[in-house]
């Protein structure tokens, strides 16, 4: 019989699988409580950071429907779940791991996708997501104006000619 406080700790971290978008394991042995307190601040306010008993965490990924995980979960582990943009906490996550060498990231899960460490290095390497939807917004913006310009320049052509045409009937009139 599994106690109370395990089956109690599984739900939650299967409750934090299934509502995150993406969650990064990471190995900690090394860090003081003042460093992971002050990695805790660095990931933002989408991301919590857990350290989590290897066991458990693996059963309550195998509920949420997580099997990649299982091969990450060695030694001392927290986990890094993501409910918001996951390019500011890779980031966070990266940025904290070149400052303290004992911070090692292991792989992680995005989307129900298997990440490598390297894979979260790349996330973090990619502009946050308002960045790049504003970057695609004023694309498609340039390409409109520049098609409204086509469209209308016939019409601006054909006005101008007409009254040069125009000018040109009432200057010979005028002789």
């Amino acid at each position: 019989m599994a106690s109370p406080d395990k089956v109690d700790a599984v739900a939650e971290i299967t409750d934090k699988f299934r509502n995150s978008n993406a969650a990064v394991v990471t190995a900690y042995t090394g860090l003081s409580v003042a460093q992971l307190k002050q990695l805790r601040r660095s990931l933002g306010d989408n991301a919590q950071y857990r350290v989590v008993k290897n066991t458990l965490t693996k059963i309550a990924a195998q509920e949420a429907g997580i099997s990649v995980l299982d091969e990450h979960l060695v030694g001392s582990t927290a986990v890094a779940f993501v409910t918001g943009d996951p390019v500011e906490a890779a980031k966070g996550l990266r940025d904290f791991a070149k400052e303290n060498q004992n911070l090692v990231i292991k792989g992680g899960v995005f989307e129900g996708k298997a990440l490598s460490a390297d894979d979260i290095k790349k996330l973090a390497d990619l502009e946050s997501r308002e960045v790049l939807l504003a970057k695609l917004a004023g694309g498609m913006k340039a390409s409109m104006a520049k098609a409204a310009a086509t469209f209308q320049a016939p019409l601006t052509k054909f006005a101008r000619t007409a009254d040069a045409l125009r000018s040109k009937a009432e200057q010979g009139g005028a002789e």
